[in-house]
C-alpha cells in the first residue's frame, strides 16, 4: 500500500494581538546593558511591557544545549538556554505554564541570511521552548511573518514608524554610550567613577525620554489614518521630527545634559594602554558576557583600552548592501526581454527612485548619528563610511558576498590598521560560524598584505574561557610591547620626559577631560604617544 506523503508547514502560532498587549510582557534581550535599557524606555512609552532578559551564562548555553538540537552555534545556545531558564523562573515564582505561554512574547530579530543559521533561529527557539515544556510560547521575530507585517494594524506588535524611531533612537544612544564609556574608563584617574556616572546618565535618560516617543493614534478612531495618504504624511512628519525637528532637538539638549556628566570625570591620558579594535560576528562582538567569555572586562583588567564596535555600523552597512542590489539589477530590469520601451523606463525610473532614497537614507542616518555624538562630547568615533570599508575589502572578501557581516571584517580590520587607530585586532565569532570562517580566510591573505597587522581570531562556545584568554594574552603582550615602543619614542622625539608631561597636564586641566581633542600625529595610534606630540605642539606654541 502506498504511504500517503505528508507535506511540511511552517509553524504556526497562536497570534499576539493588540487586545492582548496591556497585559502581555514582551521579553527581549540580546545587546548590551545600554541598549536595553533605552530601549526599553522607548517601548514603555510606545504602550508596550517590556522586560529585558539577564545576561546570558554559561548555565544558560548547558540548558539550551539540552532543549535545543545538536551543531547550532552558540548565540542560538545562549539566547534559548536564558529565554527557557527565565521561564522556568517565571514558573518556580508561582505562574503556571498556561499563564507564562499566554501572558508573556518573545521578541527578536531574524534573517535570511546566506549561509549563516541566523534566518532558521526562530525555529530552534520554538523547539527548545516546546521540549522545556512550554509549547505554543510565542516567539516573534523582525523577518516576514503575519504577527509582525507592518500592514496589520491590529498586531500586538507594530513595526511602523514609531517601532522603527524606537529602535533606531535607542541603538544609537546605546551604542554613543557603550563607546563613551570604554573610551574613559581605562584612563580614568578615581577607579570606577565611568561605572557610576554611565549608571546615573541611564537613569536620567530613563526618566527624562520616555515622553519623546509617542504611540500613533488608533486607526479606529481617526478617520485621517483611514487612508494611506494620511498615514504616509503622518510618517514623513514623525521621521522628520525625530531627524531635524523637535523631537531629536529634544533628545539632543538630554544627551548633552550626559555629556557634561562625562566631561566631570578626570582622565590621565599619559597612561600607556594598548588599543583593542573588536570586530567579528555581530552577536559575539557585541555581548558582554559569558557569550565572549567576558572579553571586554578582561581585556581591560590587562591594561588594554577596547574599541567597540557600534550597531550602527550594522544598520549602515545594511543600507549599503540595499544600494549594491539595486545598482546590480540595474541592467537586469533595464534590458528584460520582451519588455516595452514604456515598462524599461518605468524600471529605470524605480532604480533611480531607490537609488536617491537609498542615500538619502544613508545620509540621514549617519547625519543623525554625528548629531547625538557631538551632544555628548564628540567623544565617540564617527561610523565608518561604508563605501570605504567596501573599496578596501574587495579585493580579499568580495562585497557581493552575503551571510554573517559579509566583507566587513575583512574591510574594518584593513582600515583600522592603515589609518593607525589601533594596535590589534580582535576577531570574535561563535564557533562553527561559517560567515566568520569565510572572513578568517579572507584575513590570511590581508596579514600576507600587510605585514604589521596584529590580527587575533578567538572562537567562542561556553567552554573554553581559559584557552581563549590565554591566547589573548599571548597577543594583548605584543601590542603592549608596540604600544610602550611607541611611547619611548614619542618622548625622545619631543625631548620630554614622563614627569614633565606629567606636570604639563597638571597645570593644564583641560587636557584631563574627556572632550578635550588631542590631535593625532602621523602614523601614532596610542592615546599617551599622541598626546605627547600634542603638549610639545601646544609648549612649541608658547614659546
Amino acid at each position: 500500500m502506498k504511504q500517503k506523503l505528508k507535506h511540511w508547514h511552517y509553524y504556526e502560532q497562536k497570534p499576539f494581538t493588540k487586545e492582548q498587549r496591556a497585559h502581555t510582557t514582551v521579553l527581549f534581550g540580546g545587546l548590551t546593558f545600554k541598549h536595553e535599557r533605552i530601549l526599553k524606555v522607548f517601548l514603555k512609552a510606545l504602550g508596550y511591557n517590556p522586560e529585558i532578559l539577564p545576561d546570558p551564562s554559561v548555565a544558560d548555553f548547558q540548558i539550551g544545549k539540552e532543549y535545543g538540537n545538536y551543531g547550532q552555534c552558540n548565540p542560538t545556545y545562549f539566547t534559548v538556554g536564558n529565554l527557557v531558564n527565565y521561564l522556568k523562573k517565571l514558573e518556580s515564582e508561582g505562574l503556571s505554564k498556561q499563564e507564562i505561554v499566554d501572558k508573556y512574547v518573545f521578541i527578536t530579530a531574524s534573517s535570511p541570511c546566506g549561509p549563516c543559521r541566523f534566518g532558521m533561529y526562530q525555529n530552534e527557539y520554538r523547539l527548545a521552548v516546546t521540549n522545556a515544556g512550554f509549547e505554543g510560547f510565542r516567539i516573534l521575530t523582525f523577518e516576514q511573518s503575519k504577527e509582525l507585517n507592518q500592514s496589520n494594524f491590529e498586531s500586538g506588535l507594530e513595526i511602523n514608524t514609531d517601532f522603527f524611531l524606537a529602535l533606531i533612537h535607542a541603538f544609537n544612544i546605546g551604542d554613543l554610550l557603550n563607546e563613551i564609556a570604554y573610551s574613559i574608563r581605562p584612563y580614568e584617574i578615581k577607579k570606577g567613577e565611568t561605572d557610576k556616572v554611565l549608571e546615573e546618565s541611564i537613569k536620567y535618560l530613563e526618566n527624562e525620554l520616555v515622553n519623546i516617543i509617542k504611540p500613533r493614534p488608533a486607526r479606529k478612531s481617526s478617520k485621517f489614518f483611514k487612508h494611506s495618504k494620511g498615514r504616509s504624511l503622518y510618517s514623513f512628519l514623525k521621521m522628520y521630527n525625530n531627524f531635524f525637528g523637535k523631537e531629536i532637538n529634544i533628545i539632543l539638549k538630554k544627551l548633552e545634559y550626559v555629556g557634561e556628566c562625562f566631561d566631570k570625570i578626570e582622565i590621565d591620558r599619559s597612561k600607556v594602554k594598548p588599543v583593542i579594535k573588536i570586530v567579528g560576528e555581530f552577536w559575539a562582538q557585541t555581548t558582554e558576557g559569558d557569550g565572549n567569555f567576558k572579553m571586554f572586562s578582561f581585556l581591560e583588567r590587562e591594561g588594554g583600552a577596547v574599541l567597540v564596535e557600534p550597531v550602527a555600523t550594522w544598520i549602515s552597512y545594511l543600507i549599503h548592501k540595499e544600494k549594491l542590489r539595486n545598482f546590480d539589477n540595474k541592467g537586469i530590469i533595464a534590458n528584460k526581454l520582451n519588455s516595452s520601451f514604456s515598462m524599461k523606463s518605468k524600471r529605470l525610473f524605480d532604480y533611480y527612485k531607490s537609488k536617491l532614497m537609498l542615500n538619502l537614507a544613508d545620509k540621514v542616518f549617519n547625519n543623525l548619528y554625528k548629531k547625538m555624538s557631538k551632544a555628548l562630547g564628540g567623544i565617540p568615533h564617527d561610523l565608518v563610511n561604508q563605501e570605504q570599508l567596501a573599496k578596501l575589502s574587495h579585493e580579499y572578501y568580495n562585497t557581493r558576498a552575503s551571510g554573517g557581516e559579509g566583507h566587513l571584517e575583512v574591510g574594518k580590520s584593513i582600515y583600522y590598521y592603515k589609518k593607525a587607530l589601533c594596535h590589534m585586532i580582535l576577531s570574535l565569532k561563535p564557533f562553527g560560524c561559517m560567515p566568520s570562517t569565510q572572513s578568517d580566510g579572507a584575513q590570511a591573505a590581508v596579514q600576507g598584505a600587510y605585514g604589521g597587522m596584529v590580527f587575533l581570531p578567538i572562537e567562542t562556545s561556553g567552554e573554553g574561557e581559559i584557552n581563549a584568554h590565554s591566547r589573548v594574552q599571548m597577543t594583548l603582550g605584543e601590542a603592549k610591547r608596540k604600544t610602550r615602543d611607541e611611547f619611548q619614542n614619542a618622548l625622545e622625539e619631543t625631548n620630554l620626559t614622563e614627569k614633565k608631561l606629567k606636570c604639563f597636564i597638571e597645570n593644564h586641566p583641560e587636557l584631563k577631560k574627556p572632550s578635550y581633542k588631542i590631535s593625532k600625529h602621523d602614523k601614532t595610534i596610542g592615546v599617551a604617544a599622541n598626546t605627547v606630540y600634542h603638549i610639545k605642539k601646544m609648549m612649541d606654541e608658547c614659546k
